[in-house]
């Protein structure tokens, strides 16, 4: 099942006032967000001085401009090649019960060329795998991992091992005034063919928006120092840059209205540099992935999968591409053992995995559903995501 977006309903305001906009019927109107998370709120308030993005090793120089070349045209030509697709495997309730195997499709950018990739964090949230691609021929493909970002914020920082990747210099958002024009660039509705282009103007500043997720610590999600445009921004857009036309980033696009034409939002790149300065100077460090997703087994458990075994790690799904996989454990598969160290649950499996780095080799004793047990060689990868399972 391929997951572009996820419909949640907002209540937007501007930041001067308290009235709420509401649809002709009285109700309020719904904006799409292609995900939701959790992490520690951080935001520029106005007063805050913007600090600077360190400079990135070998900047990619910009093409020149041509006075006599359409604006926008001159736009896509600087920013397209350091926008980049982001797509996740990732895990999904499914409708009749369980879980089943989901794809998240959205929108990066690249700010430093030894690979530091902004995007949205609903874009990467609860990713078992994250997959980089470029968007000018010919494309590379890289695994990517998140050093940093704030989900309450919506944004993460990425990493990819790659060097001399074309980058997008940051803007500065305080400088826009309404009606200016703006151009969206992503890879809206996961269509074929590369990313969509889209412009308009700044229709409004400094929006609040209040986005319901259950996945999101409260069940919500503020958005603050956001901007208003009219370029058109559709799911799969989510994370992408909305530039001006000196082809600098100023937001980061987030959101479109379901029941208004021509309404997105994009938080602004200066409410976002704080967030993006720290994952850059202070990353997460990688940590070993096996890349599994379990449950410890409990009595009931052992009776619903007609187990036969009383504690362990039951494997509810592997990743896609994973060292599980790799190896050749599977779903239904209960962890007994890790490095010759007992497992008697999830917890416990996640202690085993942390004290090891990403490159070690492992030996997985799992026992199959029909009873058997085998040992698996695993070679532990890295995890996509701080919180990710193990």
């Amino acid at each position: 099942m391929k997951r572009l977006l996820i419909a949640i309903g907002v209540l937007a305001a501007v930041a001067t006032g308290c009235a709420t906009v509401t649809s002709s019927s009285g109700s309020s109107p719904a904006f799409r967000t292609w995900g939701s998370g959790k992490a520690s709120k951080s935001t520029a308030p106005a007063t805050t001085p913007v600090p600077t993005i360190p400079t990135p090793p070998s900047l990619s120089p910009l093409p020149p401009e041509d006075p006599n070349a359409e604006p926008v045209v001159q736009v896509v030509h600087r920013v397209l090649p350091a926008v980049v697709n982001v797509t996740t495997n990732l895990l999904e309730p499914n409708p009749l019960g369980g879980s089943q195997q989901g794809r998240g499709v959205g929108t990066g950018f690249v700010i430093r060329s030894d690979g530091i990739v902004v995007t949205n964090f609903h874009v990467v949230e609860g990713a078992q795998r994250i997959t980089v691609t470029t968007s000018t021929e010919p494309t590379r493909t890289f695994e990517a991992r998140v050093i940093g970002g704030d989900s309450e914020a919506d944004l993460a920082v990425l990493k990819v091992d790659a060097n001399g990747l074309p980058t997008v210099r940051m803007g500065d958002s305080a400088q826009l005034e309404l009606g200016q024009r703006v151009v969206a660039v992503g890879y809206a509705l996961a269509l074929s063919g590369g990313p969509t282009v889209t412009s308009g103007i700044v229709s409004a500043l400094d929006r609040e928006v209040k986005a319901a997720d259950p996945n999101a610590s409260g069940g919500s999600r503020s958005y603050t120092h956001v901007i208003q445009t009219d370029a058109a921004i559709n799911p799969g857009n989510s994370g992408g840059p909305l530039v001006n036309l000196q082809g600098q980033v100023v937001g980061i696009n987030t959101a479109g209205a379901q029941q208004a034409e021509n309404i997105g939002f994009a938080i602004s790149i200066d409410a976002a540099k704080p967030t993006i300065e720290h994952a850059v100077q202070n990353p997460s460090a990688p940590l070993a992935f096996l890349g599994v997703t379990t449950t410890t087994v409990t009595p009931l458990i052992e009776q619903q999968e007609n187990l036969t075994v009383d504690s362990g790690a039951f494997v509810i799904d592997v990743a896609p591409k994973g060292p599980a996989e790799d190896a050749g454990i599977d779903s239904g598969d209960v962890i007994v053992k890790f490095d010759d160290q007992a497992v008697d649950g999830s917890e416990r499996l996640g202690e085993l995995i942390l004290a090891h780095h990403p490159g070690d080799d492992a030996n997985v004793t799992v026992v199959h559903q029909d009873g058997s047990d085998q040992t698996y060689h695993v070679t532990l990868g890295v995890r996509p995501l701080p919180t990710a399972s193990p």
